[in-house]
C-alpha cells in the first residue's frame, strides 16, 4: 500500500466519514425493516457476503443484503432470484450494509463497484486501473448506464473516473445517484436480471470514454 497511487486523498476520506456515518445513522431504520423483511421472506442467512477486490486488488469480505434462494436451490440467477430481492435490487436497497465498510476504509461512497476476484486476471493493464482507488457503493458508470451497459463501457467509465477524480466530481455522482435512487434506470441488461459474467476483452480495444 506504499504505492501512491493507492493513497486515499483526506479529502476524500473526510467527505466518506461524514456522509457515510450519517446516512448510516438516518437510514438505520430503513435497514431494520429490510433485515426484518429479508427473514420473514426468505429465511436466514440474512446477508450474502463474499471477498471482493479493493484498493490495490486486495481482497476484503463484502456484505449486502441477500436477494437470492441459496445456490443450493439450482436454477439461473434470474431464477433464484427473490421478488423481495428484485425490489432491493430495483431501489439498490441491498448495499445498504456496505456504509459499515466506508466507516471502515475498505470502500468508499463514490468509486468503481467491487466486482469478483477471477476477473482480475481478465482485465486489460487499463481496466486494472479502476483498481487504483477505492472501491464505492455507486459510482460514474452507476450514473452512467450501470448494468444497462456493456462491461467495457462500464470500464471505461471507471478509469475515466480514477483519472478525473476530484472531490467536486464525487459531490455531483452522490448528486446524481440521489436523483436517479427509486427511478431503476439501468439496473440490469436488457432482457435479464443479472448482469453476465466478464469474461475478458479484446486488449487492442481502445478507451473512448472520455466524458
Amino acid at each position: 500500500m506504499a504505492d501512491k497511487r493507492y493513497r486515499v486523498p483526506a479529502s476524500k476520506r473526510a467527505l466518506d466519514l461524514v456522509l457515510g456515518a450519517a446516512a448510516l445513522i438516518l437510514l438505520s431504520p430503513v435497514m431494520l425493516l429490510e433485515a426484518l423483511a429479508v427473514l420473514i421472506a426468505q429465511g436466514p442467512p440474512l446477508l450474502f457476503c463474499q471477498q471482493r477486490p479493493g484498493l490495490g486488488g486486495e481482497l476484503f469480505r463484502m456484505c449486502k443484503f441477500r436477494t437470492m434462494r441459496p445456490a443450493s436451490a439450482g436454477g439461473s440467477d434470474e431464477d433464484r432470484l427473490t421478488p423481495l430481492g428484485r425490489f432491493l435490487r430495483r431501489t439498490s436497497l441491498d448495499e445498504l450494509p456496505e456504509l459499515f465498510l466506508v466507516l471502515a476504509g475498505r470502500m468508499s461512497l463514490v468509486g468503481p463497484r467491487p466486482l469478483l476476484p477471477q476477473y482480475l486476471q481478465r482485465y486489460t493493464p487499463e481496466q486494472a486501473r479502476r483498481h487504483e482507488v477505492l472501491p464505492g457503493i455507486t459510482g460514474w458508470a452507476q450514473v452512467n448506464g450501470r448494468n444497462a451497459i456493456t462491461w467495457e463501457q462500464k470500464f471505461e467509465l471507471d478509469v475515466w473516473y480514477v483519472r478525473n477524480w476530484s472531490i467536486w466530481l464525487d459531490v455531483r455522482i452522490l448528486l446524481m445517484t440521489l436523483a436517479k435512487w427509486f427511478s431503476a434506470e439501468g439496473v440490469s441488461q436488457p432482457g435479464r436480471e443479472t448482469m453476465e459474467e466478464f469474461m475478458g476483452s479484446d486488449p487492442r480495444q481502445g478507451d473512448s470514454a472520455g466524458r
